[in-house]
């Protein structure tokens, strides 16, 4: 049964251990990830001004709106400030910036009443990130820039957790979707044809877990949890932040959560980099978790690098 922690002060290796069994975490905001909220916020209010975003899809079609939000995805990506805020954002969440690597963070911007369901508003269906090559130590930290409800929310189903479900984590190549998925994003408006893992029999979605933070706070969840966004019918735009980290003591330690059931090709190990240095993640490491023979030919590219 999945356990709720809020604002859980035991020490970080307790905590990943938490969710590594299928526990959700909520930290309350600190001043980093307050300021990292914030800064979102200004990127994405210049975006849309003069229309407040959450509600800026009744004021234009769906064209203009990507338009307006596509070039701001990978501008918060590359953007020095960003890089600055996270480690401290981790830092003040107690974790250890000697063994955390992160990956970039992602803006998010999930639509009312299929609005935008794909591209860069793609509202994901119940996955696991381990069918996407995640590692099994794999955190997920997720955090709100505006207030919102339940009905427009992240939906966590924990009867899954240990539980194999039927997919088609099986026929996913990461390298090819760093070369082909992630940067045709913004092509989709009316459609989402890229090919993606998703679970190939019927789920009981009902009942699910929902979690509703203030701005700022810090959902943490593992890779392994299934989970989607639950269909916004709001009225209004929820804006948020993801990302993602791995300790690297539990990666050569082998900890993690079970693997009940992902077999993509591939790892997205190449993407973090650690807090203090920006290193890389070891070439060893890497090596051991990778599924491929880790060729980068013309169809299939190893780290993706956003544009803009």
């Amino acid at each position: 049964m999945t356990a709720v922690h809020i604002d859980d002060r035991t020490d970080d290796a307790a905590r990943r251990t938490c969710v590594y069994e299928g526990d959700l975490v909520v930290l309350e905001p600190t001043s980093a990830s307050l300021e990292l909220a914030a800064f979102a916020r200004e990127m994405v209010e210049e975006a849309f001004a003069p229309f407040d975003p959450t509600v800026a899809q009744h004021s234009m079609d769906v064209e203009e709106w990507v338009r307006r939000f596509a070039p701001v995805k990978p501008a918060f990506i590359h953007h020095e400030r960003t890089a600055t805020l996270l480690p401290r954002v981790l830092g003040e969440a107690g974790c250890d910036l000697a063994d955390t690597y992160f990956d970039v963070p992602r803006l998010r911007g999930v639509t009312s009443d299929g609005y935008l369901t794909s591209g860069v508003g793609y509202a994901h269906h119940p996955h696991r990130d381990t069918w996407y090559a995640a590692p099994l130590c794999q955190l997920n930290w997720w955090m709100p820039l505006y207030p919102f409800e339940s009905g427009s929310a992240m939906a966590f189903y924990p009867s899954y957790f240990a539980r194999a479900v039927a997919n088609g984590s099986a026929d996913f190549d990461y390298y090819r979707w760093n070369a082909d998925g992630r940067p045709d994003a913004a092509k989709h408006i009316h459609s989402d044809t890229r090919r993606q893992p998703t679970a190939t029999e019927p789920l009981v979605l009902d009942p699910d877990v929902r979690i509703v933070p203030e701005v700022g706070s810090l959902l943490l969840f593992s890779a392994e949890h299934l989970h989607g966004a639950v269909p916004n019918h709001t009225g209004r735009t929820r804006f948020s932040i993801d990302f993602r980290t791995v300790s690297e003591s539990d990666l050569r330690r082998g900890l993690g959560a079970p693997n009940v059931d992902s077999a993509p090709s591939g790892t997205s190990l190449r993407d973090f980099r650690r807090c203090r240095d920006a290193a890389p993640m070891p070439p060893d490491l890497v090596a051991r978790h990778d599924t491929t023979s880790g060729d980068d030919d013309a169809t299939r590219r190893l780290v993706f690098r956003p544009s803009g």
